[in-house]
């Protein structure tokens, strides 16, 4: 079906504002909506809402703030912590928070400042300004709040468009929080010709904070479908589950080691003395953050959510593919019914670009640019083939990762039959061959049909698939699978299947849950429930039977302490590559041991094994606490706003 694109121009608001653009909902195909982006000629805010449609413009405006996490340029979380490394001196491409890994973070204009909207330089293209978008929904709440504004929309509409409104303004402050902890909580637009005094805004308390926006998402959540009926027009709105997910999101961070007393913030106050953070720790926030969870987890399944298996497979292909299969495609499969959200103003064709891999000598390196390259250490975090931690299973060997093996029978739908690879590529877990590709690896896709080994990756320096390209190649041997549609080719036509990022998965809120009920009660039956699920599609036995039958640690599960341990490697290798784990650790505060640590990788500019297995160290990093918990605000900011305070440590 052609795309229909609805063509409107940004509003005049009259206010402090710069020009906009607006985006809005088009059928780009029966089941891929998406935001586009074109101006209009709407005067003053009047205007604006005198009839449904130049309203509903208003309303996409509010909408094309949502930051673009499919974007491995604009999504933080991508680079700015040590999942995932790319080439230096921005061969293949320029990422701001690839600085921030490399511990270059300033205050003199800081890298990735979405508090003025400069991402990546402030060009046209680079701004998200969030307070703007803010600003916006303010302005469209109090309007459509007024009945006698936009006379011919419909009462339900209305509260639906408001409940949009008041969602994405608790987003936009949630997102904002989570970088810079304490932010002004803009309940009102305030007007143009207000005075200094209420201009000049300054920082508040986190407690009060999490409560504002936690009732600002109920309210929304009333007023939200509980799922998308007209999926020609709506895929993308936010929904019912949407609200309640990000909400217990929201909860889960507040509940979380960096927000709930943490005493490293005891000098974290305003100018006027206000204590921004509680130091006291309160095991409330938990109970509450578990109560949030299971209510969006409720209210997500009974309107179809589910754990994603690829079911309408025409091919026969062996079981591991199919387990395989269900892993990737759970992510990148279009408006599955695992993805409680999915952006549709985020694209991904570029990011599975910057992912994939040549799979033979006619690959065109400008088509698999292969720069988004996971580290040693994200090799090793995933579990071997006993569903346990490598350097606890009892019954493998990952000792000296140099030494090579070569594929047998029994490897050959992981790795190429008769191939020689390091021996850390071998017993490991299904997510392991799902999501990452590696010298040696089967890439299953499409256009393999039945033949489940076809391809495969070959990438040492002189090989087609090696770092040899000038600008575009891997920089640690290590290659990202998870995110590439099934359905990529490079047989004519378009390479890469777009699909919406997916910012929640129910996955997620499994993994989140598990987590959230084991601080409250410790572990019990339903904390295994919810793990179990993930580790099932995943192609694994159970935490309690993996840990009892392989762990050298066997009773580990049986503690808080020790499932807390479990529950957060399961996280991080659930959620790798999704833009969770940058943002988790730093909730869990753990930044200040992970981020101290070198980066490294295989030795990729070596043609032969011997050389090509070697470890080489690619960074140090360099992590200084608590400073580094919390972006710094630009100098000007503070100089323009005197109120502001700066963030501990800047």
């Amino acid at each position: 079906m052609n795309s229909i694109k609805r063509k409107f121009k940004s509003l005049k608001t009259g206010l402090v504002l710069s020009f906009l653009g607006i985006a809005t909902f088009g059928l780009q195909s029966c089941e891929d909506t998406f935001l586009d982006v074109v101006p209009d000629n709407v005067a003053t805010i009047e205007q604006a809402f005198k009839l449904r449609n130049e309203a509903e413009k208003y309303l996409f405006t509010c909408y094309s703030y949502i930051p673009k996490n499919g974007d491995a340029v604009y999504n933080i979380a991508f680079l700015a912590g040590d999942e995932t490394w790319i080439p230096p001196q921005d061969a293949s491409f320029n990422s701001f928070a690839f600085d921030i890994a490399r511990n270059l973070q300033r205050s003199t204009d800081p890298y990735m400042d979405a508090w003025e909207g400069r991402y990546q330089g402030g060009g046209p293209g680079d701004r998200y300004q969030l307070w703007d978008g803010i600003r916006h929904c303010n302005i469209f709440i109090s309007n459509l709040e007024d009945t006698s504004k936009v006379p011919d929309i419909g009462e339900a509409e209305r509260l639906r468009w408001i409940s949009e409104a008041k969602f994405l303004k608790a987003y936009y402050h949630y997102y904002l929080m989570r970088m810079y902890g304490p932010i002004p909580i803009m309940k009102t637009a305030i007007p143009i010709d207000a005075p200094e005094d209420q201009i000049q805004v300054p920082r508040e308390a986190i407690d009060p904070s999490i409560d504002y926006l936690a009732e600002l998402f109920d309210e929304a959540a009333v007023g939200l479908p509980p799922m998308i009926t007209d999926t020609q027009e709506d895929l993308g709105r936010i929904t019912r589950p949407i609200a309640l997910a990000v909400k217990a999101e929201m909860l889960t961070m507040a509940a979380s080691p960096l927000f709930n007393g943490n005493q490293d913030m005891s000098g974290f106050v305003g100018n006027d003395g206000t204590q921004y953070f509680n130091l006291n720790y309160e095991p409330a926030k938990w109970e509450r953050a578990l109560t949030a969870i299971k209510e969006a987890i409720d209210v997500a399944e009974a309107n179809g959510a589910e754990l994603f298996y690829k079911e309408d497979v025409s091919f026969d292909i062996e079981p591991i593919t199919q387990t395989k299969l269900d892993i990737r495609q759970a992510v990148t499969e279009r408006w599955n019914r695992e993805i409680i959200w999915a952006n549709p103003n985020s694209r991904t064709y570029q990011l599975q670009s910057l992912a994939m891999n040549a799979v033979d000598d006619k690959t065109n390196a400008q088509t698999a640019r292969r720069a988004l390259s996971p580290t040693l250490e994200t090799a090793q975090m995933f579990y071997t083939k006993n569903g346990v931690p490598i350097e606890e299973d009892k019954t493998l060997s990952f000792g000296d990762i140099t030494t090579l093996r070569e594929a047998g029978e029994e490897d050959q739908y992981n790795i190429s039959l008769g191939y020689r690879t390091s021996i850390l590529n071998f017993d490991r877990e299904p997510r392991f061959y799902a999501d990452l590709g590696f010298d040696g690896s089967i890439f299953y896709k499409f256009d393999s049909g039945s033949n489940d080994t076809r391809w495969h990756y070959e990438t040492k320096y002189k090989d087609y698939g090696g770092s040899s390209d000038a600008f575009n190649y891997n920089v640690t041997g290590y290659y990202i699978k998870k995110l590439i549609n099934w359905e990529q080719t490079f047989t004519g036509g378009t390479p890469y299947k777009d699909y919406a990022w997916p910012e929640i998965r129910l996955a997620d809120l499994y993994l989140l849950y598990a987590e959230v009920l084991n601080e409250v009660n410790g572990p019990t039956p339903e904390v295994f429930e919810y793990l179990d699920a993930v580790r099932k599609r995943a192609g694994l036995a159970g935490v309690e039977e993996s840990w009892t039958n392989f762990s050298n640690n066997p009773n580990k599960f049986a503690t808080k302490d020790g499932l807390r341990e479990i529950i957060h490697r399961e996280r991080n290798i659930e959620m790798v590559f999704e833009g969770k784990n940058y943002w988790d650790v730093r909730r869990w505060k753990k930044a200040a041991s992970e981020y101290n640590e070198p980066i490294r990788g295989w030795s990729v500019f070596e043609s032969t094994e011997q050389a090509y297995y070697q470890v080489r160290t690619l960074y140090q990093q360099r992590f200084i606490a608590p400073r580094d918990y919390f972006w710094p605000l630009n100098i000007n900011t503070l100089i323009q706003n005197p109120s502001l305070v700066q963030a501990p440590g800047w």
